[in-house]
Parts: C-alpha cells; structure tokens; sequence
C-alpha cells in the first residue's frame, strides 16, 4: 500500500511568523555578515529588581524550595505568595485590591489566551468577538485565530504631529452595537502605539462597557511606564462612584516581563473582580497543570519590597526610558523631516511612519525584510544593520481597505542607550539605500 502523506490543518497551513519576531528570524538565515540592532521585539535588557536578582542567586540555598534539586508543580493557581504579590504590585501604584483574584500564568501571553476563550465566542446565536483597538497588539489577534474567536476593530489615526487618536465616542458605539463583542481589550500604556490612555478616555470606555455588556479586559504590562507630568492610569482605578455597574466585569493582565525586566522569567497572571470568572479561568488551565515554580518564586520576591521602594524603581525605570525616548524622537525627527514619530507618552515604543517620504507603493514588511537579510551600513568598519517590526500585522483591516501600517514600523527600546542612539542613523540610512535600489 503507497503511503500516504499527513495533512497540516488549515490553520498550520496558514500560519507565518508575528511581525515582533519574522525580522530577527529571517536575520538568522542571513548569508552575508553584518551586526543587529534588534529593535523588533520588547525584550527588555535590563537587569531584573534586585530582589528578583537575589532570589535567583539562591536558587540553591538550603531554605529554597529546590534546594534538593525538585521542581514540583505548583497549584495551577499559582503560589499564594506570587498571588499575593501580584496584588501587591497593584497596590503599590496607589489603587485598592480588595475583593481581587489573582492568577498566576506562563507570562502575559497565557493570560491572553485564557480570556479570549472565556469571555468571548458564541453565546446562544451571538459570535461575542473581541473588540480591539487598532493598531492593537498582535498576539491579540493571533490567540484569536488560534481558538477560532472572532475579532472585530476600531482603529485610531497617527496624526503628522505623532499623536494618536481614537473615534468619537459614538462611532465606537455604533461598531459595539453593530459587532456586539464580549469583551474590550484596552492597552493604557499602549504597546504598540506609545500612546498613554488618559483617566477619562478609560472611564468613557467603561461606561460602553457597563451599557454593553462587556468584559472590560485592561493590559496592564506597561503600567507605571508613563513619561508626562500625570497620575498612573489603571483599571483598578476605576470605582464604582466613577462608573455605576463596573464591578464585577474588570480583568486586568499582568506581567513582570517590562516593569521589573523580566521577560525570560515568564510569569503573567489575571486579576479580577469576578469570582466566577476566576475559578473558570484556573479550571480551564488545569490542562497546562501549572506556571513556572521557579520563576513564581523568584517573582514572589517582590512581596516582601515596600511600596515606597518599589514606587523608587518605577520612578528609576521612567527616568531611564524617557531619555531615550525623547533623545529618538528629536533625533529622528530632525535626520528624516517628514517623517512621523509617535509621541513618547507610555510604555517603551515608539511608531515611524514614512508615509510622507516614501515612494509609491512603499511596503514596511519588504523594508523590514531587506534589511534583516541584505540592509547594511557602515559604522565603525563594521556592517550593521537594524531589525523592526512591520506594522500591518498590528491592523486587522477589512480584505481590500486600505491598512495604515503598510508604512508604519514600530520601535522597541531593548538595547542599551548608546545602542538605541544609533538607531535613527542606521534607520535614515538603511531607508535611502532601500528606497535607492527599489
């Protein structure tokens, strides 16, 4: 009998790489030498909190728990006391987390994941998508795919003086009247736009929320980056006096990964108001047994930092990052005229648009490409070369609408300062040589 071959499912067959990753994976298949500032992904490069760092030093300790050399799984909840930090971490920003759940995840990501598949999809004849915010964070997107959930968008305008805006309230309104989605997602410390969601424009939300019935799902992985003169910004901060009918149906995601420069570490979690939304969610994620043990623990160190101090790291992390946000910002503004730069408001991004500089049917995915596997420039009398992220993957357009970031490309500040100050030369020239050859 011939054999015959297996078949990927329709899915699989579909799938290509997210636009924070297909950079540094096609630089991996380069042929010709060069060097990489990889600007693509937020894989932040500084050193955890140090009492993150001092855990993780005495892994081996004969008071730790792997002292003996076991990793037991933990309770898929998560270790009580990296719950209990995890709503410590909240407090510490000033807001009340009384009567809050928390569980513990592999990393944001599996928060995501998890509430994709329990607040949204069919509900009797509804489809209930998940409502984004475009340009919206591609994983986002991607986990929807995955569970077969649909999405549905509104999409902000990257003005020419690089601030972002969202629609009139009641054009949102009406796409949550028309689409009737299960949940809001809302990025206060937008990744990937930069832009800082103002107190008000979350209590605008909310009460669409509230009127609606949705889930209001708040992605708080860059919480306390923030870079003006303004208060932290949080759903926890929005009470029942400020908008009538909120309790019950607020979810924020967590995550040491930016904030306490974890990203390897992997651990995320879900807080909520609702109890049954908690317990629905640990029962779901009883088929992947449980988080990291070693990296709650290490995260679990935090628990036992005061407020006081830790409100000193956020103050030292904003100081690091808004110098080098601003530093890009003038200085790509200035090498490039005509080029859009977000505004350096929140989290560690920022959105470069060459829609006014480049060519007809200029495509960011090509650029990004290009220069992964041939883009190189002189520095030193080295070849280097810079890796960003492709837009378009952030928009989930209508097939034949137009998409804004056919000519955005985001910037993640993860690479040290005198790295990241090189990045508009390497952009300005990697761009004319590009737009030279094409």
């Amino acid at each position: 009998m011939p054999a015959i071959d297996p078949v990927l499912s329709a899915h699989f067959a579909d799938r290509q790489p997210s636009g924070i990753r297909i950079a540094g994976i096609r630089f991996e298949q380069r042929q010709t030498p060069a060097q990489a500032l990889n600007t693509a992904i937020g894989n932040v490069s500084l050193p955890m909190h140090p009492a993150m760092q001092e855990r993780m030093r005495e892994l081996g300790r004969e008071d730790s728990p792997f002292a003996g050399g076991v990793v037991r799984y933990t309770a898929t909840a998560g270790l009580p006391e990296a719950r209990e930090t995890m709503l410590h971490v909240i407090a510490s920003s000033g807001f009340d987390t009384s009567g809050l759940h928390a569980q513990i995840t592999d990393g944001g990501s599996q928060a995501m994941e998890l509430l994709i598949a329990g607040c949204c999809g069919p509900a009797g004849s509804s489809e209930r998508p998940l409502m984004l915010i475009d340009a919206a964070y591609t994983n986002y997107t991607a986990f929807a795919q995955r569970l077969a959930r649909p999405t549905m968008s509104i999409t902000r305008e990257l003005k020419d003086d690089g601030s972002f805006s969202l629609p009139a309230l009641d054009q949102i309104e009406a796409a949550i009247k028309q689409h009737q989605p299960g949940a809001l997602v809302v990025i206060p410390y937008d990744n990937p736009t930069g832009q800082l969601y103002t107190r008000e424009t979350m209590l605008e939300l909310a009460r669409l929320c509230v009127a609606h019935g949705l889930w209001m799902i708040s992605d708080e992985a860059y919480r306390e980056l923030h870079y003006g003169d303004v208060d932290t910004v949080s759903i926890w901060g929005i009470t029942e006096d400020d908008v009538p009918g909120i309790t019950g149906r607020r979810i924020s995601i967590e995550t040491a990964s930016k904030v306490f420069s974890a990203c390897g570490l992997r651990i995320g979690g879900i807080v909520t108001d609702n109890q049954d939304l908690h317990t629905r969610a640990v029962a779901e994620n009883t088929a992947s047994l449980c988080p990291n043990h070693i990296g709650q623990w290490i995260f679990a160190a935090l628990g036992a930092v005061p407020a006081s101090e830790l409100q000193e790291w956020y103050d030292q992390q904003r100081d690091y990052y808004r110098q080098m946000m601003l530093s890009f910002t003038a200085d790509m503004s200035g090498r490039m005229p005509g080029l859009i730069v977000s505004r350096p408001e929140a989290s560690l991004y920022s959105v470069i648009d060459v829609r006014k500089i480049a060519g007809e049917g200029f495509d960011a995915l090509k650029f990004v490409l290009w220069c992964a596997e041939h883009g190189a420039t002189e520095l030193d009398g080295e070849a280097w070369t810079l890796l960003c992220a492709p837009m378009a993957g952030f928009y989930n357009t209508s097939p034949g609408q137009p998409n804004p970031g056919r000519t955005q490309m985001r910037i993640a500040f993860v690479e040290t300062p005198d790295k990241m100050a090189l990045v508009p030369r390497l952009f300005a020239e990697l761009f004319t040589a590009y737009e030279a050859q094409r």
